[in-house]
C-alpha cells in the first residue's frame, strides 16, 4: 500500500510539471491536428491470410519469439529533445518515400529518448510526401517515451510503419500523463509491419497496478500500442512484449486487420490482455500466438462484425466477449466469430462475461465459437452474468441480454469439474444458446469428482456428444481464478424462489442462428466513448482511466 501509495503521489506531483517527453508529445499532436483534412482517398483492403497457413509457432518460420530487455534503460534526452534536420530528403525505394527515424536524429543506443525524431519521421511521412510514403525504424533498440503517430495525413495512402528494431519504453511513470505509449490516431490508411518489438518493460510497473479484479473504474496502467480512431489499417508480423497494461488496445477504429503477431507476458502479470477491442467494427485477427496474464484476446462495448481465427492462446485468461456493463452507458456487441483456436493450459476458454447490476443494460448476441483445441483448460465454456462478484455466488441479476451463442465442436481436456457453465441472468435468462458436440476429458485435480454441465438461467439446446453431458440442474458455476470460488467442484446454488430451472433439450434441433449471425455482416456499429482519446497538456491532469478488461 505504501509503494503504491507513493506511486500515485509522484505520478500526479510530476505531471504538472512540463516535462521533456510530455511537452513534445502535446506539441507534435498540435502540428498535426491543426494541418488542413487529408483529402478523401478510397482506404486501402484489409490483408488476405495466406490460404491454408497454419498458426504461427514462435522462432519456427513466424515472428520471432520475442525477448525482453533486461532492466529498464538509463535515458538520456537532449535537452529541448532532438531537433529534426532541415531538408531531409527520404530514400525512394520502389516509388516509396522511406523515412528512416535516424535521419531525424534517432539512436539505437538503448538509453536516448527517440520520441521527438520518431514524430518528426512520422510528420514528414503524414504530412510532407507526395509518393506513398514510410517510416522506417531499423535494427537496434531505440528507447521512446510516450509518442503520438496523429492524423489525418496529407500524403497519398497508405502511409507505412515498417519495424524492423526494438522499440522500448521508458520506465519513468511521470511520463505518462495518459494511459497508452504508442498511440496512433485519426489515420484513414495505415499499414504497420516488420519483424520487430515493441517492449513496455512492464515488470517495473506491474506492482502498481491497482484495476485487477475491480469493476469500478481505476488509475489504468499505459497500452503499449492504442489505436484510436484509425480505419482501413493492417498490422502484420509485430511482436509485444512485457506490456504495461494491454499489448493492443483498439478504440473506435473500422476495417482493422492484424495477422502473424507475437504477444508475451508472463501468466501472473495483471491486465496485460493481448488485445482489447472497444467501440470497433470490422476487425479480424488471426494466425498469431498470445499469451499474457489476462485475456489473450477482449471484445469490449459496442464492437461488431469481430472475426478472430487461428490463435494459440496461453498462458491467459482465454478468448472473452467483456466484460460487459461496467459503466451504465456501456453498448451493445453484436456478431462475433472464433473458430480455429488452440487454448494451452489457460483459465478460460469460450467466455462470454457480463458485470452484475448495472443498468440499463445492452444485448450481447449472434456469437460463435467453433472449432477449438482445448489443452489442460480451466474453464473451456463459459457465460459468466456474475462477473466481478468475489462473495459467494446468488443467482445473477445482470440487466445484460445474451442471445444466439454457440459453442460448436469444442475438444480437448479439462482440469474443472464443470466444463460448461452457463451463469445466466435472472433478470434476463440467455436465449438461443446452442452447445453441440462438445467432447472433453477431465482430468481432475482432485480425486471422486463428477463431471458435468452446470445452467443457471439458460434456455439452452444440448445436441450431438455431449462430454460432459447436458445440464440436468441448476448449479453455481465455476469461477474465474481471478474471481470468486475454486473452479474445482462447483457447488449447487439454492434455487431463487419463482425462478424457471433451464431444460436441458437433450438431442433437440439446434437452435437456428439469427441470418448471417456467422457469415454476414452486420452494419458497422456506431462508434462509441470507450475511453475518452487521451489528449496530454502539458501540467495538465492525467487522462480520465479507463477500467480494466
Amino acid at each position: 500500500m505504501a509503494a503504491k501509495a507513493f506511486f500515485l503521489f509522484l505520478t500526479a506531483f510530476l505531471s504538472c510539471s512540463i516535462l521533456a517527453a510530455s511537452r513534445s508529445l502535446g506539441h507534435s499532436r498540435s502540428l498535426l491536428q491543426a494541418a488542413a483534412p487529408a483529402t478523401p482517398v478510397v482506404g486501402v483492403a484489409p490483408a488476405t491470410p495466406p490460404a491454408g497457413a497454419p498458426p504461427i509457432t514462435p522462432g519456427a518460420g513466424g515472428a520471432p519469439a520475442a525477448t525482453p530487455v533486461t532492466g529498464g534503460p538509463t535515458v538520456a534526452t537532449p535537452a529541448g529533445g532532438p531537433i529534426a534536420p532541415t531538408g531531409v530528403t527520404p530514400v525512394i525505394s520502389g516509388g516509396v518515400a522511406v523515412y528512416d527515424v535516424t535521419t531525424f536524429g534517432a539512436k539505437a543506443d538503448n538509453k536516448t529518448d527517440n520520441v521527438m525524431a520518431f514524430m518528426h519521421a512520422w510528420i514528414a511521412a503524414c504530412k510532407n510526401s507526395t509518393t506513398p510514403s514510410k517510416v522506417l525504424i531499423p535494427a537496434g533498440a531505440f528507447v521512446a517515451g510516450p509518442t503520438v503517430f496523429a492524423g489525418p495525413c496529407t500524403s497519398p495512402k497508405p502511409i507505412t510503419v515498417e519495424v524492423l528494431g526494438t522499440v522500448v519504453a521508458t520506465v519513468d511513470p511521470s511520463e505518462y500523463v495518459s494511459p497508452e505509449w504508442f498511440t496512433f490516431e485519426h489515420v484513414d490508411g495505415l499499414v504497420i509491419t516488420g519483424n520487430g518489438v515493441f517492449d513496455g518493460q512492464g515488470g517495473v510497473f506491474w506492482q502498481y497496478n491497482d484495476c485487477k479484479g475491480k469493476s469500478s473504474e481505476c488509475a489504468s496502467l499505459p497500452s503499449s500500442l492504442k489505436f484510436n480512431a484509425v480505419s482501413n489499417v493492417i498490422v502484420n508480423g509485430i511482436s509485444s512484449v512485457n506490456s504495461k497494461q494491454f499489448h493492443f488496445h483498439l478504440h473506435e477504429s473500422s476495417n482493422f486487420t492484424a495477422s502473424y503477431l507475437t504477444i508475451t507476458a508472463p501468466g501472473n502479470s495483471p491486465n496485460t490482455d493481448g488485445m482489447h477491442i472497444g467501440s470497433s467494427s470490422l476487425v479480424t485477427v488471426s494466425h498469431s500466438v498470445i499469451g499474457t496474464g489476462d485475456d489473450c484476446i477482449s471484445v469490449g462495448e459496442g464492437s461488431s462484425n469481430v472475426t478472430i481465427f487461428n490463435i494459440t492462446c496461453g498462458p491467459g485468461h482465454g478468448i472473452s466477449v467483456g466484460s460487459l456493463g461496467k459503466r451504465p452507458d456501456d453498448k451493445s456487441v453484436n456478431g462475433v466469430s472464433i473458430t480455429n483456436c488452440t487454448f494451452k493450459g489457460t483459465t478460460n476458454g469460450a467466455r462470454i462475461k457480463t458485470m452484475v447490476g448495472q443498468s440499463p443494460g445492452g444485448e450481447a448476441k449472434s456469437i460463435l465459437y467453433q472449432d477449438l483445441l482445448m489443452d489442460n483448460v480451466s474453464n473451456p465454456v463459459v457465460i459468466d452474468q456474475s462477473y466481478g462478484t468475489k462473495a459467494m455466488r446468488f443467482q445473477s441479476k445482470s440487466f445484460w441480454k445474451i442471445s444466439d451463442v454457440h459453442f460448436k465442436n469444442i475438444k480437448g481436456s479439462t482440469t474443472t469439474n464443470a466444463a460448461v457453465s452457463l451463469d445466466c441472468s435472472i433478470t434476463n435468462p440467455c436465449e438461443g444458446v446452442e452447445v453441440a458436440d462438445i467432447d472433453l476429458t477431465f482430468t481432475p485435480l482432485h480425486a471422486n469428482k463428477s463431471f458435468f454441465s452446470a445452467c443457471s438461467n439458460a434456455k439452452a439446446t444440448f445436441i450431438g456428444t455431449l462430454n460432459p453431458p447436458a445440464c440436468s440442474s441448476t448449479a453455481t458455476p465455476a469461477a474465474d481464478a481471478a474471481h470468486a470460488t475454486s473452479p474445482a467442484g462447483a457447488p449447487t446454488a439454492t434455487p431463487v424462489a419463482g425462478a424457471t430451472p433451464p431444460t436441458a433439450l437433450v438431442g433437440a434441433t439446434p437452435a437456428t442462428p439469427a441470418a448471417g449471425a456467422a457469415t454476414t455482416a452486420a452494419p458497422p456499429a456506431t462508434p462509441i466513448v470507450d475511453a475518452a482519446p487521451a489528449t496530454p497538456v502539458a501540467g495538465g491532469p492525467p487522462a480520465t482511466p479507463v477500467a480494466s478488461s
